[in-house]
């Protein structure tokens, strides 16, 4: 079975980030769907059947196109009482398995993968909705919601009877293996749903559990409570300016604030309207030449989370970091980086720390450099900035710098990024590596109008692989940032009688670009967050495991970010880029010369993102390896101080400052996790090599290898053993250290 929670919203960067959902399964914090209604429990569905009237989440959808949700039926006052009974129908299954007499594999660890298919299947629809479409009335369900589900969640690993079988099948595993009587992929099963119970504190004694299990519904109140500030701010705030205050932006930029004006019910005339989404703040922050409107706009930006008195979100994040330390203590762990850390490739705090601080040092030294060309830049020009370069200042100044020593303009270049084009050079780096098609379905009518929906096909007899949703840009009650999340896991491991299309996956992609009034144009840093997030849809698509808690993105958190920062690096391929990037007014391809002045500028500034993105890696793995938050614990202080102690360079900010710091207070997935990204560097860059050493970045047996040991086995193997069997060797990190300029 597959159990989830609320999606996390991860905010995509050009050097390191995503977004997407990260879900490992089961019972742990997940985002997933199934079709089938449990068929373990007759009791139980009698209750679900009398309920079922009127309510589309708790009927067949066997009469919709693949078995995709009846989203034009949806209303948020279904959730409450379908999520209720899936509820009671996922107990009854795991009661079932406890309780029964059979005791082979597929009686426990199959019957487990099976259970709960109602509420995946109801989960799927909620985890996306609370993200991609979470309404006031939708926000009033999940605050109600979020502590009864975490009470279901410990309550699911509690079932009398159940950790005893899932014990037996874990110590026959070494056992049955070396008889031929499971494969390798039913070992690693029982190995991970029985370290799923082990970290979920049910060999602690009745007091500690449920005190344990206190704790995780008072974390998932505050964490929820955390998320919806974060919404709330971006909902309200704005600049209403005027033509004038926009002088420096380029055409598509004014054209973006006019139509975030139109849609925030501004409508005069010389209205336009800059909000704290990151495809508006940050490009009025590169262009702009009002320094004033930029500091404030970086100042609400980088205050989310904090910018009302009702909303205090680092009273929160204290909360949540006390909690999880107590959680910790629990285990036997004497911090909670020390717990988080020991389920994952690199084992221990130490072993992050010593990796990013040797990022950090080369990436200070860079950025360094880049604000001496800033400086130097202003001192050829007369000028005098008051208080020097600002956070507020970097990007705008960088850009300066990038024109007038690389000669190289982004505005330049956005014309052959449409999003149609983008989107289109995805699809064809997909078929040409994998043999994916992608048929897009018109007539499916999605939860927002803006939602595309394809069929995706291989093969000459067009096997359908996958549906695939693109939801591209940002608006009213979308989080922010970039994800991928699923309604539906691929699974082989289907109840007796099931429509096999229940086993072909639904993969979302949610990216947040700010929509033009006529073709969407992007940002080389906007086209390779699509890229990104199509690398981890290709991991949900691409998916062939037995056992949907094997599959998909359910691997280690270090190995999750591979996949995804690996597909970025075909956008940045000249041979894509000449036959997808073309005009989007004279369909000219873009030339030759514009793409060598990309090439040539594409790592000036990387010091600065390093250094943003390794200071919020840092400060998490810091903050979470305290071993005491006294009750005149400051965060903000903390954050100064740190960021002091370690050498943040003058005029960088975190990218993601406490306040708003969904991936470590909006889930604890990414928490002691933030450095994953960069591991996953080491990882991407390493694998890319491999088809650059061919001469073909399109090579087929290369491509084989890497749809099978990268995108298709989930967690069906050990991450370390993966690579391996893809590279024939460890890592080596000299290619990401030379891809960023920092050899």
């Amino acid at each position: 079975m597959r159990a989830w929670s609320v999606a996390i919203q991860l905010v995509t960067t050009r050097a390191f980030e995503t977004t997407k959902a990260f879900r490992p399964r089961a019972l742990t914090p997940a985002l997933t769907s199934a079709l089938s209604v449990s068929t373990t429990a007759t009791d139980n569905m009698c209750k679900t059947t009398a309920i079922s009237e009127g309510n589309p989440l708790l009927q067949s959808w066997a009469s919709q196109p693949f078995h995709l949700p009846p989203f034009e039926e949806i209303n948020p006052s279904h959730f409450q009482p379908a999520l209720e009974a899936a509820m009671e129908a996922h107990i009854a299954d795991l009661e079932a398995i406890a309780s029964s007499t059979e005791n082979d594999f597929d009686s426990i660890l199959g019957a487990y993968d099976r259970a709960g298919s109602l509420y995946s299947k109801v989960g799927g629809v909620y985890g996306n909705y609370i993200s991609s479409l979470n309404t006031p009335d939708m926000q009033e369900v999940q605050s109600a919601m979020a502590p009864i589900l975490s009470r279901h969640r410990t309550k699911c690993y509690n079932i009398p009877g159940l950790f005893e079988k899932v014990t037996s099948m874990y110590e026959i595993r070494e056992e049955m293996a070396n008889k031929g009587e499971w494969t390798a992929e039913q070992v690693r099963l029982a190995e991970r749903v029985y370290t799923a119970f082990v970290r979920m504190g049910v060999k602690l004694n009745e007091e500690e559990k449920k005190e344990y299990g206190d704790i995780q519904v008072e974390l998932a109140t505050l964490q929820t409570k955390f998320m919806q500030n974060i919404l709330k701010d971006e909902e309200t705030w704005k600049i209403v300016i005027s033509a004038e205050d926009m002088a420096g932006c380029p055409e598509d930029l004014v054209a973006a604030a006019r139509q975030a004006a139109i849609d925030r019910g501004h409508e005069g005339e010389d209205e336009y309207v800059i909000t704290l989404g990151r495809s508006l703040v940050e490009p009025f922050l590169t262009y702009s030449t009002r320094r004033d409107l930029r500091k404030k706009a970086f100042d609400a930006w980088t205050s989310r989370g904090e910018l009302s008195e009702e909303r205090d979100n680092l009273s929160i994040a204290t909360k949540i970091l006390r909690l999880r330390k107590r959680q910790a203590n629990l285990m036997g762990h004497t911090t909670f980086s020390n717990f988080q850390t020991e389920d994952t490739m690199a084992q221990t705090p130490e072993n992050v720390m010593n990796l990013c601080m040797d990022v950090w040092e080369r990436a200070k030294e860079a950025a360094n450099k880049e604000r001496a060309m800033m400086e130097s830049f202003l001192s050829d020009k007369g000028d005098e900035l008051e208080g020097g370069i600002q956070p507020w200042d970097w990007r705008f100044y960088a850009e300066q710098v990038r024109q007038a020593n690389f000669n190289f303009d982004e505005s330049e270049l956005k014309p052959y990024l449409s999003l149609d084009a983008v989107t289109n050079a995805a699809f064809d780096v997909s078929n040409k590596l994998y043999g994916l098609k992608y048929v897009k379905r018109d007539d499916i009518k999605a939860y927002h109008k803006d939602v595309n929906v394809y069929e995706v096909r291989r093969g000459d007899e067009d096997e359908l692989v996958a549906i695939f949703l693109h939801d591209n840009f940002s608006r009213a009650h979308k989080s922010s940032g970039a994800w991928m999340s699923e309604y539906r896991t691929q699974t082989k491991n289907l109840p007796a009688g099931a429509d096999p299309i229940d086993g072909i996956p639904i993969v979302s992609n949610n990216n947040n670009f700010a929509k033009g009034s006529g073709a969407t144009l992007l940002s080389s840093d906007d086209s390779t967050t699509l890229f990104h997030e199509f690398g981890h849809g290709h991991h949900g698509m691409l998916s062939d495991a037995t056992y949907e808690y094997l599959a998909s993105t359910s691997v280690l958190k270090d190995f999750v970010e591979l996949p995804s920062q690996l597909m970025e690096h075909w956008f940045e391929e000249p041979v894509v880029l000449k036959e997808h990037a073309k005009h989007y007014k004279t369909g000219e391809v873009v030339p030759d010369e514009l793409l060598a002045r990309l090439k040539a500028a594409s790592l000036f500034n990387e010091g600065f993102a390093t250094v943003e993105y390794t200071a919020c890696a840092l400060l998490d793995m810091a903050v979470h390896s305290l071993s005491e938050y006294g009750e005149d614990f400051d965060l903000s202080a903390f954050e100064k101080k740190y960021l002091a102690e370690i050498g943040m360079p003058q005029g960088i900010v975190m990218r993601h400052r406490p306040a708003h710091f969904a991936h470590l207070f909006a889930s604890s997935s990414y928490a002691s996790g933030y450095y994953v990204y960069q591991w996953a560097q080491v990882l991407d860059n390493d694998v890319f090599a491999a088809f650059q050493e061919t001469g073909d970045v399109f090579d087929a047996a290369t491509a084989e290898r890497c749809r099978r040991f990268i995108y298709s086995a989930g967690n069906t193997v050990a991450p370390q053993d993966l690579f391996k069997a893809f590279r024939g060797r460890d890592p080596d990190t000299s290619f990401f250290l030379k891809n960023k300029g920092m050899a």
